[in-house]
C-alpha cells in the first residue's frame, strides 16, 4: 500500500486520473480516502487523501493515514512556487530536503532563524533518480502533454504556513538569506515530513510541480493553467515512482469459515509380517491388521 496526500482538489484529481477500481475508505474520525490501484499495476494499491492548505492539517492527516494504512511509502504531491529563474512552469521538484522556514527568534534587531529540516531517504532518492534516465516516467503523462518533457530537479524546498507571492517581502528576503539552496516554496511539506518521521519512520517524499514563480504574478499564472499543469506533472512522477517500488505485502484476510480440523489419534501403529502402514492427514490407520 502507498499513501499519496495532496492539499488541493486539483492535485487530488491529478493523482486519481492514474487509479482504477477506486472506492472510498472512511476513517473512524470522518476523514475520507480514495483507495484504488495504479492502472496497469494491479498489485500497487494507493490511498489518496486531501489535507487542505497548511502544515498543521498536513501533519495531522499524515499521522491518520499512516495509522490507517501502514503504508510502504508516503508521498505529498502537488504544486509549489518556484524560487529560481531557470525553473519552468510545469517542472517537477523532488525535495531532497524540506525546510520549515518559520521557526526562529524575534529580536529588536531582527529575526534569528532556527532551521529545522527533514532529508529524503537514500533509497527513495535513488529510485526517483532512475526514473529520470531516458525520461521513463513520462509514459505516465497524459497524451495531451505534448512533445516537450518537463524538467525534473532534485533540490531542497522550503515550507510554511505562508503563501509567498513576492520577491521583495520580508519572507522572500529571509528565505533568500537563510534557505538559499531551496528552489521552491510550498505550505505542507514540513508538517508531512515531520509526521512521517515520528516513531517507526516511514519512507516519505515531497514531489512538487512548479505552478508559478512566487513573484507577484501568481493569479496570472493560475489563470494560464499553471496549477493544472504543475499538478498533472507532479502526479505523473509520483505514480511512476510508486509503480517502480515493491509494494508492501497486504495482510492475509482471515477466513470466516475455516475448514474443520481432523482429529489426530495419538497411538503407535506397528505393522507385522507383510502388513502395510498408510497415513492420512490427522488420522493413522493400519491397513494390514484388524
Amino acid at each position: 500500500m502507498f499513501v499519496i496526500l495532496t492539499a488541493l482538489g486539483v492535485e487530488q484529481d491529478a493523482v486519481l486520473e492514474h487509479l482504477v477500481h477506486v472506492r472510498v475508505h472512511e476513517h473512524d474520525k470522518g476523514t475520507l480516502f480514495d483507495v484504488g490501484t495504479i492502472a496497469g499495476h494491479p498489485e500497487h494499491r494507493v490511498a489518496v487523501g486531501v489535507t487542505g492548505a497548511g502544515t498543521t492539517t498536513a501533519a495531522t492527516l499524515t499521522e491518520r493515514a499512516r495509522a490507517a494504512f501502514d503504508p510502504a511509502v508516503m508521498m505529498f504531491v502537488g504544486i509549489a512556487g518556484g524560487l529560481r529563474k531557470d525553473l519552468a512552469i510545469g517542472d517537477v521538484v523532488v525535495a531532497t530536503k524540506v525546510y520549515s522556514h518559520q521557526g526562529g527568534r524575534s529580536e529588536d534587531d531582527g529575526f534569528l532563524v532556527r532551521p529545522r529540516a527533514w532529508e529524503l531517504s537514500h533509497r527513495l532518492d535513488q529510485a526517483a533518480r532512475r526514473l529520470v534516465r531516458r525520461n521513463s516516467w513520462c509514459s505516465f503523462l497524459a497524451e495531451s502533454a505534448g512533445t516537450i518533457n518537463p524538467g525534473v530537479r532534485f533540490e531542497p524546498i522550503a515550507a510554511g504556513d505562508v503563501l509567498l507571492n513576492s520577491t521583495k517581502s520580508e519572507l522572500a528576503r529571509r528565505i533568500h538569506d537563510s534557505y538559499n539552496d531551496a528552489i521552491a516554496l510550498e505550505m505542507e511539506g514540513s508538517g508531512f515530513a515531520h509526521a512521517a518521521a515520528l516513531g517507526d519512520q516511514v519512507p516519505a517524499v515531497v514531489i512538487r510541480g512548479i505552478s508559478d514563480r512566487a513573484d507577484g504574478q501568481k493569479a496570472k499564472a493560475d489563470r494560464a493553467g499553471g496549477q493544472a499543469l504543475a499538478a498533472r506533472n507532479a502526479a505523473a512522477f509520483a505514480i511512476a515512482l510508486a509503480a517502480s517500488l515493491e509494494p508492501k505485502p497486504e495482510p492475509a484476510a482471515e477466513d470466516s469459515n475455516p475448514p474443520p480440523t481432523l482429529p489426530t489419534i495419538n497411538s503407535t501403529v506397528i505393522a507385522k509380517g507383510q502388513a502395510r502402514v498408510g497415513k492420512q492427514t490427522g488420522v493413522q490407520f493400519n491397513w494390514g491388521q484388524r
